[in-house]
């Protein structure tokens, strides 16, 4: 009995020990998904600007929508009106600066009476032109 189980006891040769396999793709995995994460969020970020730059209050685009439908029938409330959404355009440049004083020199007859005429063509020529001057 001892002969039979000595063959048993063959030495293997063609098995090998067991090798550490260096994995990496979790590693891949994770980088790609920060990057992912991050390039969103960056895109994310700059649509929200965009969005809230374009729904943003805009005081010359209202005060030039103002001046344009100003009524010039109450010529004294016109005035008035003309020189306060006026003067957000006058320092555009030096020419609306002195369009802008001009203009105010003409508008001082209509302010300060308790009773006024309506505007003479030459102050509504001035006031037009003004209008057309001013650019949001």
């Amino acid at each position: 009995m001892q002969d039979s189980m000595k063959n048993f006891e063959i030495p293997l040769h063609d098995i090998k020990p067991i090798v550490e396999v260096h994995e990496y793709s979790l590693y891949y995995f994770l980088a790609a998904t920060i990057l992912a994460v991050i390039l969103v969020s960056g895109i994310a970020y700059l649509l929200y600007k965009w969005i809230q730059k374009r729904n943003a209050y805009s005081v010359r685009k209202e005060h030039r929508k103002l001046l344009t439908s100003i009524s010039l029938k109450d010529t004294k409330k016109a005035a008035y009106d003309i020189t306060f959404y006026g003067a957000t355009f006058k320092d555009d440049s030096q020419r609306h600066s002195e369009m802008y004083n001009n203009l105010i020199r003409r508008l001082e007859g209509y302010k300060y009476k308790k009773e006024v005429d309506d505007f003479d063509k030459e102050t509504l020529g001035y006031f037009e032109l003004y209008k057309e001057m001013c650019d949001v």
